[in-house]
């Protein structure tokens, strides 16, 4: 069966475009830091305080690694960081998968995140020229992995409908 996954940066819209596309092609909607944090009956933020990144990203990797085995079809987002870390980069081009990037400019990701700081550990100690600069150095670093999905998806000034209908497109062909 096949497996939906969309990677990207923070504030792309992998969250909220995933459910939709989920209601679109009547499958389950995953999230991979929700799975995690409903296992491990404790926040993705406690985790990594508690336990370090390099355990989150050892769980991370491992509940990725038992969702692309199972026999199920789904819609899956994940972290902003997944595709990072442990060769999960290597999961999006499995003949099961259909791996999606859904790629934000520098200017859509900062100017989403400049208003949710204070809900990012990552990044609410920034004031907002240094939160440009780190989302645009952070994103290069990342893209590499980003890039290693199937198909990419550009999400500026796309509404999540038109971006679920792209997706959902995609799925059908």
């Amino acid at each position: 069966m096949k497996k939906i996954v969309l990677i990207g940066y923070m504030g792309c819209g992998k969250s909220i475009i995933s459910k939709k596309v989920a209601e679109l092609s009547q499958l389950e909607c995953i999230e991979l830091d929700n799975l995690i944090e409903e296992n491990q009956k404790n926040t993705i933020s406690k985790i990594f305080s508690e336990n370090g990144e390099l355990f989150f990203r050892k769980l991370e990797h491992q509940v990725f690694e038992e969702l692309m085995q199972s026999k199920d079809s789904f819609v899956l987002s994940l972290g902003g960081g997944t595709p990072c870390y442990f060769n999960n980069h290597e999961l999006l081009i499995q003949d099961n998968c259909i791996s999606i990037y859904l790629k934000a400019s520098v200017e859509t990701l900062f100017e989403r995140l400049s208003k949710e700081k204070s809900h990012r550990p990552l990044i609410s100690r920034f004031n907002d020229e240094d939160l440009k600069e780190f989302i645009a150095k952070h994103l290069f670093e990342r893209s590499y992995y980003y890039n290693h999905a199937k198909y990419r998806i550009e999400v500026d000034n796309k509404s999540i409908e038109e971006i679920a209908s792209e997706i959902h497109k995609i799925i059908l062909a």
